[in-house]
């Protein structure tokens, strides 16, 4: 499998990536109808201009992506050493295969190598979602609260959602 850096020629498989992620309930807090051109236009837009996007292209169709790891600057000058609204997304058929974990592993060497104006990385993940949990911590991110009924389930039932943040060791002031 290869990773590389995203690019506005993937707009339309990065669509079909996430309506496949979203149609898998706990998979992202989105539903399918709200993954529409408009809402990756702006991840990738926002991406570019002030964070990091990568994609893990399909082994064998070069066509089909697999995975997806975004994050970028909020746009507000207080916040500008944070990168937020981190989104990781692995195809349902892929997952189990550490492809998350590589995304994510390879987005932080790059924030920490390249990107010394970035501080901090967060993001918020759902409470039940033990196995993501578990895979921030291994990569450092460290649980910084809880954010009580922010999720609706199906079935009208609420969760937590759990904010996280990493620090990057290579921040320069």
């Amino acid at each position: 499998m290869h990773i590389r850096t995203a690019e506005i020629d993937d707009l339309n498989r990065l669509k079909v990536l996430y309506k496949e992620v979203a149609r898998h309930e706990g998979g992202i807090a989105r539903l399918e109808s709200e993954i529409t051109e408009d809402y990756i236009q702006n991840i990738l837009t926002k991406s570019f201009a002030t964070g990091l996007a990568l994609v893990a292209v399909h082994p064998e169709d070069a066509e089909q992506l697999v995975g997806s790891i975004h994050a970028y600057k909020p746009g507000i000058h207080v916040f500008d050493h944070v990168l937020s609204e981190l989104t990781l997304v692995v195809h349902p058929q892929f997952q189990g295969r550490k492809i998350g974990r590589t995304l994510f592993t390879i987005f932080l060497e790059e924030v920490g190598r390249n990107r010394p104006d970035i501080g901090r990385i967060e993001l918020i993940t759902r409470e039940s979602n033990d196995k993501a949990i578990a895979l921030y911590q291994s990569l450092g991110f460290r649980i910084e609260g809880r954010l009580e009924m922010r999720i609706r389930t199906t079935g009208r039932a609420y969760e937590a959602d759990i904010p996280m943040g990493w620090q990057n060791p290579n921040f320069e002031f």
